[in-house]
């Protein structure tokens, strides 16, 4: 079925559902929301404002701003500029992005940015793609969406951990560690990183020692903590979001801190608050502790103009990948002369491979409007879409903390995906 028909059937429900919440949750574009190729490309988002990965929200929302401001700078797309986004909050809790994603949907937007949480888009992917809308991730990270079912209608500009994993390993190894505990929060982000990693070690002859997941509602991590010590490692990896705050506490009093073992993190770790967090008077505390992350400081010019247009950014984690979601957005709209995303989703996974190299909308643009095809590489890297939407590489960033507490990007390597 065409996407523009499934979207047709979803517009009467949808209509109503902005009537019942224009009033209570946030603006809405209209009160009825417009059909697909109306010559408007509109985007909506459903990122973290608030909940467990709030820090991760301001550098993925003003990305997505600063993209569109990027695009309307170069003349919009299809000649006209992109209206205002349409926001919504995934909060860490499944209820509350699920009532968001169906809030941005009835505003009829074309394309939704995120979830950040890969646990959030699965709440609710199936509601996005299903109306045949584009959703694209610039940081779920689980490798569940690589063969998922979402009628080619769900992309991610960031990496599958089944990239990250392989460069997290290296790390280790490299730092001569050979008995490697493994615990990561249980959900698709989590088992998937540390399958990952898992994988990885053991290949390369490391023995793993404790592989094991954990609730991350949980209040108390003393169990698994004591379980990481009763395995006796001469390294730790914690896969977590913001608990992995109190999971690094207590494993500090343990005597499992990065002055006694090797102390490692993930994505979701990385924070230049992290030190004060666990130890707020003594944030060397987590000197030598180190943690991997798909890349995003590497673009220097990227990274000036941003912090230009929102000066008030701390953390860059996922902005770049963020960028380049709506970047791809908009030029496979061109690609495709229509801002339907019936049309413009035939177009995402080319526009990124085996074309006339572009870095730029606006040169991108251009070299479409002469008949081109384009090969765009974002600010995030090369993107190289495989067939499932995804990029087929990826630059991972090998971060570490200092005696003063301070996050530094140690190294980045490329990862490939295996054939």
């Amino acid at each position: 079925m065409k996407a523009s028909i499934r979207r047709s059937a979803v517009f009467t429900s949808a209509a109503a559902l902005v009537i019942a919440l224009c009033g209570t949750t946030g603006t809405a574009r209209s009160a009825v929301p417009a059909e697909p190729g109306d010559g408007e490309l509109q985007f909506g988002y459903v990122l973290s404002e608030t909940g467990q990965l709030a820090y991760l929200g301001p550098p993925m929302i003003e990305s997505v701003k600063f993209a569109m401001k990027t695009i309307n700078d170069a003349g919009g797309v299809l000649g006209e500029p992109l209206p205002t986004v349409v926001s919504g909050d995934e909060a860490g809790q499944e209820a509350v992005a699920v009532q968001s994603a169906d809030r941005v949907l009835a505003s009829g937007v074309d394309a939704l940015i995120g979830a950040a949480a890969s646990g959030m888009s699965l709440a609710f992917i199936d509601r996005v793609t299903g109306a045949g809308v584009v959703q694209c991730s610039g940081s779920n990270t689980a490798p569940t969406f690589t063969d998922y079912e979402d009628d080619g209608f769900y992309f991610r500009t960031v990496p599958s951990d089944s990239l990250q994993g392989p460069v997290l390993a290296k790390a280790i190894r490299g730092d001569g560690h050979n008995r490697v505990a493994l615990i990561a929060r249980a959900d698709d982000y989590g088992r998937g990183l540390l399958e990952s990693t898992r994988n990885a070690l053991e290949d390369g002859g490391a023995t793993v020692t404790l592989a094991e997941t954990y609730d991350p509602k949980s209040t108390n991590f003393d169990q698994i903590v004591q379980q990481v010590e009763n395995s006796r490692p001469d390294a730790a990896v914690v896969i977590s979001f913001e608990e992995g705050t109190q999971i690094l506490q207590a494993m500090i009093e343990s005597g499992l801190g990065p002055d006694r073992i090797g102390v490692y993190g993930t994505d979701g770790l990385r924070s230049e608050e992290l030190p004060r967090l666990v130890a707020p008077n003594q944030p060397g505390r987590l000197d030598g502790m180190k943690g991997t992350a798909p890349a995003s400081e590497t673009n220097e010019k990227y990274v000036k103009d941003l912090k230009k247009f929102a000066p008030q950014l701390k953390e860059l984690q996922f902005a770049p990948q963020v960028f380049d979601c709506v970047t791809t957005i908009a030029l496979a709209a061109e690609k495709a002369e229509s801002d339907d995303p019936a049309d413009f989703v035939e177009e995402i996974n080319g526009i990124t491979k085996d074309g006339d190299k572009c870095t730029t909308f606006a040169a991108c643009k251009e070299l479409i409007a002469d008949g081109k095809d384009i090969d765009y590489d974002g600010v995030s890297g090369p993107l190289d879409f495989t067939d499932t939407g995804e990029p087929g590489q990826a630059t991972i960033e090998v971060y570490g903390y200092n005696a003063k507490g301070e996050l530094q990007t140690l190294r980045t390597e490329t990862s490939t995906a295996q054939e």
